[in-house]
């Protein structure tokens, strides 16, 4: 049962790497495979909410799980999110000082916390 049930995860999450990588680089594709119209602002902020959420409570529940050690990897690769949001803007019409103000510290944050918490 333990088995089939990390085979199941990990699969979960390679499939999910590809969701976000289709995305990124077949946007018309990924969104009709999603279920939405392309123009339809709304959901896309709906899903940058949830993901958003997501990215608060997975971190909290290794923390709470694992330790503060764990924890500090978890960061670590969560600053993935930010350094993409920050490129996001900044490839779309957005400033490079918004960028770097609101997802340039998000992630120089989390790396240094990280990197505290990993290491200790």
């Amino acid at each position: 049962m333990f088995i089939a049930a990390f085979s199941v995860a990990i699969a979960g999450c390679l499939f999910i790497l590809f969701i976000g990588g289709r995305f990124l680089i077949a946007p018309a594709i990924a969104t009709a495979g999603f279920g939405v119209a392309e123009d339809r602002r709304r959901a896309f902020t709906s899903i940058k909410g949830v993901r958003d959420i997501t990215s608060g409570i997975v971190p909290l529940v290794v923390l709470a799980v694992a330790g503060p050690h764990v924890f500090g990897w978890a960061l670590l690769a969560a600053a993935i999110t930010p350094i993409g949001d920050a490129i996001i803007v900044v490839t779309n019409g957005g400033t490079f000082r918004q960028a770097l103000s609101v997802h340039g510290t998000t992630a120089l944050l989390l790396v240094i916390a990280g990197l505290v918490l990993a290491l200790a």
